[in-house]
């Protein structure tokens, strides 16, 4: 990789999903990539697919484990050691889990904590010392729009969703005033696996779309977006005062995206 030229970003979850849709945009903006995620076949296919339509994009693929906090945090430290720095770190990994609270699913609610809110957390936390240390650097974090609200059916993805973007809002005030940038993303239905088997998916977009608008709105250095922008950014005030009744019947079986395959 070019260590002058490019910039260089950190994206976790990108072998499925949203991850996989958003290398490809990263590297049309100019970005060198580092694609970490568990399945490293599928990170192998994104990198030769990246490959064949960006030739000056350098891409390396990494197997990691973000519920692996220690490897997590040493994974990052390392890429900036070998390439002279890095530029931005996506928090992008995250697992999905449907159904009822009380419905005997808690191991499953367990592991969407550890990778959504803890795990994002390791990349977080590796991203803010390197970057502090660095004098520079961007944070992107993914969050969704179940953030806004405890959709049911999805208690435990709405509550890390919504942990993680306090947690980024908090590293948000305690960098303000310094050159490291926090970018928090609530995307809305976003045409991935995680979300194809349900019912409603209201204001669905398609997933090279979404990671357009994501890429856009981290290359503009946001501070905090849906997306979309619209509708959500409108849907998103509503739905936090909408009466329980109301949201009970109108969200049930949904959960929107903002999570992809466990990085």
């Amino acid at each position: 990789m070019n260590k002058h030229t490019r910039k260089l970003a950190f994206l976790t979850g990108a072998s499925s999903g949203i991850g996989q849709a958003l290398a490809p945009q990263l590297a049309a903006r100019g970005y060198d990539l580092v694609l970490a995620a568990r399945r490293v076949d599928s990170l192998e296919q994104v990198k030769r697919d990246i490959a064949a339509r960006f030739a000056q994009c350098g891409v390396e693929v990494l197997a990691l484990d973000v519920t692996r906090y220690a490897d997590v945090q040493s994974a990052i430290a390392e890429t900036a050691r070998s390439h002279g720095g890095l530029d931005l770190v996506i928090a992008n990994a995250g697992v999905g889990s449907t159904g009822p609270v009380g419905s005997g699913r808690f191991a499953e609610d367990l592991a969407v904590i550890e990778t959504n809110v803890i795990g994002a957390m390791a990349t977080i936390d590796a991203a803010v010392s390197l970057f502090r240390a660095q004098n520079r650097g961007q944070i992107a974090v993914i969050s969704s729009v179940a953030a806004f609200r405890g959709l049911p059916g999805a208690a435990s993805y709405s509550a890390s969703k919504a942990a993680i973007a306090v947690y980024a809002d908090a590293a948000r005030v305690e960098l303000h005033g310094t050159p490291v940038r926090v970018t928090t993303l609530f995307p809305g239905y976003i045409d991935t696996p995680i979300n194809q088997d349900m019912k409603s998916r209201p204001f669905l977009i398609g997933v090279e779309d979404g990671a357009r608008i994501i890429a856009d709105l981290i290359e503009r250095g946001v501070q905090t977006s849906t997306v979309p922008v619209y509708p959500w950014n409108l849907v998103g005030r509503l739905v936090r005062v909408l009466p329980t009744g109301i949201l009970a019947r109108a969200a049930k079986g949904s959960m929107p995206s903002g999570a992809s395959e466990k990085g």
